[in-house]
């Protein structure tokens, strides 16, 4: 669907729980945030119904997400289900990678197309002062059994100057050794991330530039979202960076968001949006929900603004939003 700022809104971030396993330090506290009740959270039918409605507007992408989203049993039936929808084309997940290990392989069965893993570190002992956690052996070894089972995989680090910064070259190096793509996001300041120090793309790519040498544009399209990627001489994979703070791609914007409460979110930075949940519970018929969500893609706003104060600024964290 083409919103008001003629930009293809065709992706959907679905979060299907607020839970998570891990306690990163740009994502929550380190005793967790309370969890929404059982009952406030969308079941996979009312989830599988907007999905419906969104796929007739256009909507052929869609994410998984969490908090971590296999804390949730049953997401390979969603999967399989989100696969059989006239019009979706990709289902995809984001991962911490702990649980995504013993579950891959019913997931890729039911038609899972990809999945990213967040990934800040190789170091062990690194690894459990970010997440606050354990398991980091585990998570290797969900990224060699995805390529074992042949899906694409990408890394999502998060450069942080308090935590990683002197170990974003061996991130780099995943690539370097396997077929996979390594991906700088950089930190957006919602929740927790507020207090940390990002580290610029623009800081990394010269890095990069002093470590490997020339970074080559990559011409062909390698994801659903705003990611610039390259190539490096040597490389099996790709350096992506998302620069939603230091590069703004807001014009070029295709997303939009569903919270596990039912809050149809259309910026990351704004709290605007659509209730869904009461709605659904409420019998509300397909022609009503689709033409609610075609009303609200057309409001989606130009851009964010991030770095200044607004009024209607986000106050939730990226679980509780989706990550």
């Amino acid at each position: 669907m083409i919103d008001l700022h003629n930009r293809n809104i065709d992706y959907l971030r679905i979060s299907v729980t607020d839970r998570c396993n891990l306690r990163c330090v740009y994502c929550m506290p380190a005793e967790g945030i309370e969890a929404c009740a059982h009952d406030e959270v969308l079941t996979y039918e009312e989830i599988l119904k907007v999905c419906r409605c969104a796929a007739a507007l256009g909507i052929c992408k869609i994410k998984l997400t969490g908090g971590e989203p296999l804390a949730r049993k049953g997401v390979a039936g969603l999967i399989r289900q989100l696969k059989e929808i006239d019009g979706i084309e990709q289902v995809t997940m984001t991962s911490n990678g702990v649980l995504l290990y013993e579950q891959l392989p019913a997931l890729v069965e039911a038609g899972l197309d990809a999945v990213n893993i967040s990934l800040d570190t190789l170091d062990p002992k690194r690894f459990e002062q970010i997440t606050r956690g354990q398991r980091f052996d585990t998570v290797l070894k969900s990224i060699d059994l995805a390529l074992q089972l042949g899906i694409r995989v990408k890394i999502n680090c998060l450069p942080v100057r308090e935590f990683n910064g002197d170990h974003l070259m061996q991130m780099a190096e995943l690539a370097h050794t396997r077929p996979i793509d390594v991906r700088f996001i950089e930190l957006m300041p919602i929740g927790y991330g507020k207090d940390l120090t990002p580290i610029p793309s623009s800081e990394i790519q010269e890095l990069l530039y002093r470590t490997y040498g020339e970074l080559t544009p990559c011409t062909q399209e390698l994801g659903n979202g705003p990611a610039s990627y390259f190539s490096l001489a040597g490389f099996q994979g790709n350096i992506g960076f998302i620069s939603a703070v230091s590069t703004c791609f807001c014009s070029n914007c295709n997303r939009i968001r569903l919270t596990s409460t039912g809050f149809l979110k259309l910026c990351l930075h704004y709290n605007k949006g659509i209730e869904l949940r009461d709605l659904l519970r409420g019998g509300i018929s397909d022609a009503d929900l689709t033409k609610l969500l075609r009303d609200a893609i057309l409001e989606k706003p130009t851009q964010h603004q991030f770095g200044s104060h607004i009024v209607d600024e986000e106050q939730h964290t990226m679980a509780e939003i989706g990550g």
